[in-house]
């Protein structure tokens, strides 16, 4: 069983939330624990917002509690009555994110027996107490390092993708463990874009914490393009490239330049690792022309056997090796410019 970070730090911002709790002499500590697991987030800008957020839709509840505890009482009927106010005025506020916490912080509140506001109030701080502990620990505690993380996630997807391309025409691995695979990677392409998404935020949302190169961020999203597409070229092999009947001679064609394709994609990422020497004469012209004849190969097949499915196929393969070309001229504009 793997631990992630996150998985850790919120252990710990409960931990220190109750802590804290306990030292203050603070009663219901169990709310600032409830308070700590909401706020923490996968990036310290979503830990920030979602901090600020909850602490304009608690203080909406705690008044809302209060007024509650005056005017109602604190019997169930009253409670539930004022939850669901507070819930269609948060949805109505545009702050539907935050509301399991605040309904959490109404019934800290509410639930003070007889009436006791200096109760109520405590249980309002303690709230306050574990979404403070879990931003800190977010801040210091295992700070994320997007970079690094993105990148091994580049590599090992890649690792993943490659096995299956040059797989793809020889039809080499059983169906099920193909289907399996497919599956696995593109749960993983979903989660590499979720990941370049806070990545981007964070850089965008946090400039003067966190100082990035915009020219290293269009990098990253043409790494993830990239991958995008040669997936979607696995998906239209699998879909229709076999449907057309393939002479061995057309496995030959399509397996070769895949293994073409698929040797360029892994040298780009070494070249932006710095293991590639700059100075090598420059692919880029020879690598285009070589999918353009393999292209015209592909639709001459089309038009003497009317193959759709396998002009469809090249056709996504074209884009591929676009996408890859791309890569190549921002990495070596980023690097040339790095130097």
């Amino acid at each position: 069983m793997k631990l992630g970070p996150r998985v850790i730090k919120t252990g710990i911002a409960v931990t220190l939330a109750l802590y804290i709790c306990s030292v203050l002499k603070l009663e219901s500590a169990v709310f600032a624990g409830i308070a700590a697991i909401f706020t923490i987030q996968p990036s310290i800008y979503r830990t920030w917002k979602q901090v600020w957020n909850q602490a304009q839709t608690n203080i909406l509840g705690a008044i809302f509690a209060f007024l509650g505890l005056y005017f109602l009482g604190n019997d169930p009927f009253s409670i539930g009555l004022v939850i669901i106010l507070l819930i269609s005025i948060s949805l109505k506020l545009k702050m539907g994110e935050t509301i399991s916490l605040t309904v959490v912080t109404v019934l800290a509140i509410m639930s003070a027996p007889g009436n006791d506001w200096f109760f109520a109030l405590n249980r309002f701080i303690v709230t306050f107490v574990g979404m403070a502990t879990a931003l800190l620990v977010n801040i210091f505690i295992y700070p994320p390092n997007y970079k690094k993380n993105y990148l091994n996630k580049i590599n090992d997807i890649f690792q993943e993708f490659s096995i299956l391309m040059r797989t793809a025409i020889s039809d080499e691995m059983t169906e099920k463990s193909f289907k399996e695979q497919m599956e696995q990677l593109e749960n993983n392409i979903f989660l590499l874009e979720e990941h370049f998404i806070l990545f981007d935020e964070e850089r965008e949302k946090m400039a003067k914490v966190n100082n990035m190169d915009v020219r290293e961020i269009v990098v990253f999203k043409q790494m993830f393009k990239s991958l995008q597409q040669g997936f979607i070229v696995i998906e239209d092999i699998d879909s229709f490239y076999f449907k057309s009947k393939p002479t061995p001679e057309e496995n030959q064609l399509f397996d070769q330049h895949l293994e073409y394709l698929i040797k360029y994609h892994e040298l780009y990422l070494l070249k932006y690792d710095g293991k590639i020497k700059m100075d090598l004469p420059s692919v880029e012209d020879e690598f285009m022309k070589q999918t353009e004849v393999f292209l015209e190969k592909v639709m001459q097949s089309y038009h003497e056997d009317h193959k759709i499915q396998m002009a469809v196929v090249g056709a996504s393969i074209y884009h591929y090796a676009f996408q890859l070309n791309r890569l190549n001229t921002l990495i070596e504009q980023y690097r040339k410019k790095s130097l």
